[in-house]
């Protein structure tokens, strides 16, 4: 069985997409396998996380889905089918969500249909550890800041390198076209 260790190491290799719930604009990630679920959302203020195992997932969807039976692998199949495209900017026409935020975290709430039947999902994110956070969103952006900044710097070079072949052209008595 995947531990939560490899879902959240999964979760490392997805990007960050921007969604947007009523008025507020999130970026957030998420990693579903037939074991459980994570999913990484942030505000830029805050950020929270919830990670499922299938038997969480069983429980929660016997309490908000009384009418449906099916496996879990199911139900954890639908709902990646309703986050990646919403990820992707393509949320379907027939789900609806909502989020609410609380000083215990951050409710997002799914409601779709499944066979035909009402399908409701509740993600239960309670805030994200220190560590989680420095490993998702600091430490990325801080490498990209740095590549930026040595791309930035070669740029530079070049074109101090290019000053250098024109002015060295002019002295030499060259006509540039431009």
């Amino acid at each position: 069985m995947e531990g939560c260790e490899e879902l959240e190491s999964s979760l490392l290799t997805q990007p960050w997409a921007s969604v947007r719930f009523g008025e507020s604009t999130f970026l957030a990630k998420v990693c579903f396998r037939d074991t459980g679920y994570i999913l990484l959302i942030s505000d830029l203020s805050s950020v929270w996380y919830e990670s499922a195992d299938a038997e969480a997932v069983g429980q929660r969807s016997k309490e908000l889905n009384k009418r449906l039976t099916v496996h879990v692998s199911s139900f954890l199949n639908h709902l990646c089918n309703l986050m990646c495209p919403l990820l992707a900017g393509q949320p379907a026409a027939t789900t609806a969500f909502s989020c609410h935020r609380s000083p215990s975290g951050l409710r997002l709430h799914v409601k779709s249909e499944l066979s035909g039947l009402p399908f409701y999902w509740d993600f239960h994110c309670c805030p994200a550890p220190l560590e989680m956070v420095s490993r998702h969103l600091v430490r990325p952006l801080i490498q990209m800041n740095l590549v930026l900044q040595c791309q930035v710097q070669e740029l530079i070079s070049l074109l101090l390198q290019k000053d250098a072949e024109i002015e060295d052209y002019r002295e030499s008595g060259a006509t540039l076209s431009r």
